[in-house]
């Protein structure tokens, strides 16, 4: 097979699946991962793909905001680990604040079953995971939906969910990110999600961010907080190990949480 057949071939796998892992692709194509590699190289060169560790990601514009439905799709199992570690760190009794996202709508469906926490949220998504009947249960969290207009990540925006929700104090924020970087931040490719974002962690006593290893190095547009703020990061063990010492450096704490093969 070529170069330019490999990568095609690359590039298809990629929009399919969300993400590609690079022992994955040396497998299906049959060549050595060092060749997987090189081919990554390449198309992050040409800005077809972000290359993280292990394997590579779609590539987005800054101002770019994938909708709910195909980032829900990604890094599932990642996903999970960390929600699964997040819910570890609900007491009962707290109120807690739930960012949009689809890392913290599996931290709602891990909490729905706790009915003495309340939960504010911004998230359509959160909420419907949180509240809905079909569920079955019948004793489920108090749960607040601040107002807002809609954006394609299902958050809730705009003054009406600023005001309401900085009418509330939280024990703990659980930030879903973009993206975040230890010179940049966290950041947000939707201007007024950011500035929410920014309301969500004024409220809270704790900070807690939950963002999968495809997160590291992702920079949107809009920066609402640098990573010192951050008391805790929760990622999965896709970070490499000389990426979590530079995280580790910048955040209260970081917890890696090990992703169920």
């Amino acid at each position: 097979m070529l170069a330019a057949e490999r990568r095609a071939a690359i590039l298809r796998t990629l929009q399919a699946g969300g993400s590609v892992r690079v022992a994955d692709l040396a497998f299906d194509l049959d060549v050595s991962e060092m060749t997987v590699r090189r081919d990554l190289d390449s198309l992050d060169a040409q800005s077809l793909l972000r290359k993280v560790h292990g394997g590579a990601v779609p590539r987005h514009n800054r101002g770019e905001e994938p909708w709910s439905s195909v980032k829900a799709s990604q890094q599932r199992a990642e996903k999970a680990a960390i929600a699964r570690a997040a819910a570890g760190t609900v007491e009962d009794g707290m109120t807690i604040a739930l960012s949009a996202g689809t890392t913290t709508t599996e931290l709602a469906r891990l909490l729905r079953h706790r009915p003495s926490i309340t939960v504010i949220t911004n998230s359509l998504s959160v909420f419907a995971a949180l509240t809905d009947p079909a569920g079955g249960d019948t004793a489920t969290p108090q749960t607040y939906l601040s107002g807002g207009v809609r954006t394609p990540s299902d958050a809730l925006v705009g003054p009406v969910a600023d005001t309401t929700i900085a009418s509330f104090r939280v024990d703990a924020t659980y930030l879903g990110v973009h993206g975040f970087d230890p010179r940049v931040g966290l950041t947000s490719p939707n201007v007024s999600e950011a500035q929410v974002n920014r309301t969500l962690i004024d409220i809270g006593a704790r900070l807690v961010v939950l963002a999968d290893h495809t997160k590291y190095g992702e920079i949107g547009t809009n920066v609402f907080a640098r990573l010192n703020r951050v008391d805790t990061l929760i990622v999965d063990d896709g970070l490499a190990e000389t990426d979590r010492a530079v995280v580790a450096a910048e955040v209260g704490e970081l917890r890696v949480a090990d992703v169920v093969s």
